[in-house]
Parts: structure tokens; sequence; C-alpha cells
């Protein structure tokens, strides 16, 4: 900005609390701070005699010119603070690099029947959860451990108590012919029953194991004594299941209260934060955050990882606890006390537990530094840096997301295309999409292509300034910085057309192919660019390019063994639309079909003996 004179715009600065915005020369964001008085703040860069760390004066030789909003508190200056840093990512701002989202066991309390779920998202929605957990494994064998202790049912239909329940389902489903649900559809089970089951779960969930694992020893001896050995294995795997999950509990806050402790560990170069998730007094689980390159300050590291983190997480504690106080402790405080809606501390322990407990992650930390760094590293290599070098390759200044599609068919049945996503270097797969061709017949790949990306960018228009919740349509309304090409020059032709069409500026990129069918390099804007094959970029884009493949086999495959089974059941005298889908669901294959006895078979919804009777014998009249 030629005209922009930065000793007559600090003289206009005033001294409200906001936001100050560093630009370099090509206009890019290199910074955002907050400041209680603009005036003292964006001066003091400027003033002869501060110091400054070296990234800081870098930064500052840097700026060509800089802009400020005014707000009526910090704690307004805070979360637009927070804001442009997400939406811009300085280069100079201290970014938390991880993009996590911690997984929940979710209890659906409000419903007549309630349902233990795994969640994502913690939503003001009635439900109780419990988290957040560093595990989505450990989450999920948790569920089904209390869905089988406690039968907890997991459908997703609603069912009314049998009071208000005019047509029960007296069939229910395979859970309660096996035990594992108390088949509250029926209509013969009250809510009050129900729900003293439920609160043995919630029970169990609150880390109360010693009542479940007395009664299960109580039950193993009685099965035992009567010679059910086959009934006393099944509890003695309950049991083993419940010390496992109770032993992941052994460290303890004796106060039993939600903390989280921040510990942080530094060697000159690099940074790490390791956090320790306190839930009802109990570690539930950790998660560590690299800095890399940081030649900041722990304060200001700090500061940063608390705005950014609990921006983010869906869950607040009560009381975190820190290494060291940080200038900004009392805005960040009521900041996070206005999004939890209760108070919440930044404490700085000075002895006892609380301060061992911070020590113990400040020494994780610190472990980190020392024996995987190397690791992390690496595993950027792959990801973060492999998107580097493809975008160095190309001149794109930034890729964060990127989109790949494929074709797959036999001799042009069943045309499908794959759409797989991958952010950061790393598969998104609750982005994934399939497409079932809707107007190409016949083996032709350029035109599925066609419609494949034609459907998916015109579903994303159609979404954009919508407020989209739908997870299934989120995955259409952020468009990719990088479209990946299986084909070279034909397959960009026909993104580029299709863009073209509909005014969409996304680069598009191709793989040219040797003779063995192996990508040699990159086609981009007309042009073939060599890529080291060695190289992580390299390898990154093979790894796209496969899972585009398997994803589009996975599914064209699916659809042709729903096909066989489809035809083959059309010939079943008793098998209407109705009865072939429940059929096709519970069975993925005709082989499947034909291997179930009678009894399996009428265990399937929607289908009673008598059918199951024909079904049988027609599928085995050439035995007969």
């Amino acid at each position: 900005m030629s005209d922009f004179c930065i000793e007559e715009e600090l003289k206009k600065l005033p001294g409200s609390p906001g936001v100050y915005i560093m630009h370099d020369a090509n206009d890019t964001i290199i910074y955002v701070g907050k400041a209680v008085s603009l005036k003292n703040r964006v001066r003091s860069y400027f003033r002869a005699g501060v110091y400054h760390t070296a990234k800081i004066s870098k930064m500052i030789s840097l700026i060509d010119h800089f802009e400020y909003i005014v707000t009526d508190s910090e704690l307004e200056a805070l979360v637009l603070e927070n804001n442009l840093i997400k939406e811009n990512s300085p280069k100079y701002n201290t970014l938390l690099k991880d993009d996590k989202t911690y997984p929940y066991i979710k209890v659906t309390v409000s419903e007549p029947y309630p349902r233990i779920l795994f969640s994502r998202q913690m939503k003001k929605d009635k439900s109780k959860y419990f988290g957040p957990y560093t595990s989505a494994q450990a989450v999920k064998e948790t569920i089904d451990l209390m869905n089988k202790l406690y039968k907890i049912r997991t459908c997703n239909r609603t069912i009314l108590p049998p009071e208000e329940n005019d047509t029960p389902d007296k069939r229910a489903c395979l859970n309660y012919h096996i035990g594992q649900c108390m088949a509250p559809c029926r209509g013969d089970v009250s809510i009050e029953e129900y729900r003293e089951n439920l609160a043995k779960a919630l029970d169990f969930l609150n880390g109360n194991y010693s009542g479940i694992l007395k009664s299960l020893e109580e039950q193993m001896k009685a099965a035992g004594d009567r010679l059910d050995f086959e009934e006393a294995a099944r509890i003695r795997e309950l049991y083993f299941s419940v010390k496992s999950i109770a032993q992941k509990q052994k460290i303890t806050d004796y106060e039993g209260e939600d903390k989280d402790y921040v510990g942080f560990a530094t060697d000159d170069k690099n940074a790490v934060i390791q956090v320790f998730f306190v839930r009802q007094g109990k570690l539930i689980g950790r998660e560590h955050f690299l800095f890399k390159d940081e030649q900041s300050q722990e304060e200001e590291i700090v500061s940063s990882f608390l705005k950014q983190f609990y921006s983010g997480t869906p869950y607040i504690p009560s009381e975190i606890f820190i290494s060291s106080e940080i200038e900004e402790k009392d805005v960040i405080g009521e900041w996070l006390s206005a999004k939890k809606g209760k108070k919440v501390s930044l404490i700085t322990p000075k002895k006892g537990q609380k301060e061992k407990l911070l020590e113990l992650a400040g020494r994780n930390a610190a472990l980190i530094l020392s024996q995987d760094l190397e690791k992390i590293k690496k595993e950027e290599a792959k990801t973060i840096g492999a998107v580097h070098e493809i975008e160095e390759i190309l001149g794109l200044p930034l890729i964060e997301r990127m989109e790949a599609f494929d074709i797959s068919n036999t001799s042009g049945f069943a045309n499908v295309a794959s759409m797989v996503v991958f952010e950061k270097g790393k598969p998104k797969k609750s982005d994934y999409r399939k497409f079932r061709m809707k107007t190409v017949t016949g083996p032709d790949d350029y035109a599925c292509m066609e419609e494949a990306l034609t459907r998916r960018f015109e579903h994303g228009l159609a979404l954009q300034g919508q407020n989209v919740e739908n997870r299934e349509r989120e995955s259409f309304v952020k468009f990719p910085d990088l479209l990946l090409m299986d084909g070279g020059k034909g397959q960009v032709n026909v993104a580029e057309s299709v863009l073209s069409k509909l005014g969409i500026d996304v680069p598009v990129c191709g793989m040219v192919k040797d003779d063995h069918h192996r990508t040699r390099g990159l086609y981009y804007k007309n042009e073939e660019l060599p890529i080291d094959t060695h190289s992580e970029g390299f390898k990154l884009i093979t790894r796209v390019q496969d899972e585009a493949h398997r994803f589009a086999i996975e599914y064209h495959r699916s659809l042709r063994t729903k096909a066989q089974v489809h035809s083959v059941l059309d010939e079943i005298p008793g098998v209407g639309e109705k009865r072939r889908r429940a059929l096709m669901k519970a069975f993925s294959s005709i082989d499947d079909l034909k291997k179930a006895s009678v009894e399996e078979i009428a265990k399937v919804e929607e289908i009673p003996s008598n059918v199951a009777e024909g079904i049988f014998a027609f599928l085995h009249k050439e035995e007969q």
C-alpha cells in the first residue's frame, strides 16, 4: 500500500480496546493481535529500544501497512482476534496445528426409552454427555459393553410407553432374540423398568464399577454351579471387559470434578503442550499439541493455545490449570465463562495434588519433545509437508482441501463414481461421497465424470449461503483448493469444462501415466510437470489416487452383489419389495442367504416363519 505512512497512521491510533491487523507488501495478513489500548500496543512495535523476540522482529521488518478494528471491551477484542486468526492463519501468530474433534458418550435421557450413543459433538439437546475421550475405539467398546450389560436399545425408532403405544412390534429385532435388548418396542417394558437398567449404566459411566463386578462374579459362579459353562464363559468375558475399562481410570483427582491440566515444554526450537483431561475426578485421556519452530515465550504460546483450543472444543471444564501466570488470564477466564455459561477459572497451583498432576503433564510434554518429535515430524512430512511440495510444484499458495474422483463399472453396467477428500494431507472419510450415474449408459468414463462433477458442484452451489447442519450436506458446501483427476489431459478437460460452465474457479490437476500405467508426472495448465517419484508429495498423490479407486470399486461391487441378490429374490413366491429389502439388508449375498437356516431367515424383520420356509425351500430346490 504505497500511500500508507506508518508514522502518520500511528498518530491516529485511538486509546480504545480493539484488534490490529498487520499486512506485508503483498497485502497478506501476517499477524493479528488484540490490545486494551490500540495506541499503546501498536506503537510499541515501532518504538526504538523495545525488546522483541527474533520472530517478532522479523515480522515487524515485513510490515507494509496495518489496519485496526475498535471494540467496546477487551473481551470483544479477544473473540474477534480469535476469529480472525482462525480465518486467516497469519504466519507470525502462534497457531494450533492440530485439528481434532473428541468423541463423547451421549445418553438421550430426554427420550422415554433412552439410548447410549457415540457423538463427536456436544449439543444443548437435553442429553447427558460423558467425556471428552481421546480414543474413539475405547468409546465404542464402552458403549457396546453398556448395551450388552444393561440391554439398552440401539435402534433409532421413536418408542412410546405401553399405555400410549397402540401398535407395538411384537417381532422385535435380533438383539432382543440374543438377549442384548429389553425390546421396549414390543410394548411390554415399562419406562420405570427400562430406566432401572439405564440408571445402572449411568452409574457405570460415572466410574462406579464395584457393583457390576460383584454382580458378574456371582452370576459367573452360579452358571458354573449349574454346569452351564457356555454362559459362564460369556459372563467371564463381560467381567474382564469391565475390569479393562476400569483399569484405564487409575489416575484420579480426589475432588471428583472436571478439570484440564495444561502442561508445557520447549527446546527453544519447538514447543509442546500436553493436556490431561480429568472428568469426574478421573484421568480419562490426554492429548499433545506441537508448535513448530517456535521462538515465542511460554506465556504467548499458552495464551494462544487456550484461545484456539477452547474456541473449538464443545466442552469446557470448570477449572483449567496452567503452569505459569499469563497476562490475559482474567479476560480469557471471562470469555470461557461466557461460552460455558458457568464460572471457569484459570489457576496456577503452587502445591499439592494439582501441582503434581500439572508437573506430570509438563514432564509428558518434555518426553514428547525428546522421544516422539522425530516421529511427529515424519508424520507431518507425509501430510502437511507433502501438501507443501505439491503447492510448490503447481505454484499454488495454499492447498488445504483436495478432492479426487474415479469411475468404476463392468462393461457399462452399474456406472458409479467416487469422491474422496483429503484435508491437510489426511483422508477426511466423513466427506467421502458416492454417485450412481443417472444419465449415462454404457462404458463412457468421460460422460460419467462429467455427470459426477456437475452433480457435486451444482449441489454445492445450491447450498452456498445456507445454514447447513446436516453432515452429509456439509461435504458439498466447501469447495476444494485442488481437484485431482486420475487421468491426464482428457479428464482435466472434462473437469475444467464443468467448472467453467458453473462459473467456479478451482485448480484442476491430472496425473500423467507411463507405459506401465504408473504416474510419471502432473498435468496442470496444459503442461506436463515432472515430479520426483520418491518424494512425499508423489506418495500423497498416489494415496489419494488409490483411495479414490478403492472407494469406487467397493461401491460398484456392492451394487453388483445387490443386483444379483435382487434378481434371485424376485423369483421367490411370497417375497415382495418390502421383504426383499429386509433380506438384502440382513444378508450381503445369495451365498450367505443359502447358508442360513429357516430359523435364521425367520429372525429377519418382515419375514414370517412360513415365508422363511418357502425361501429356504426355493434356494435348496436343486438339492431335493
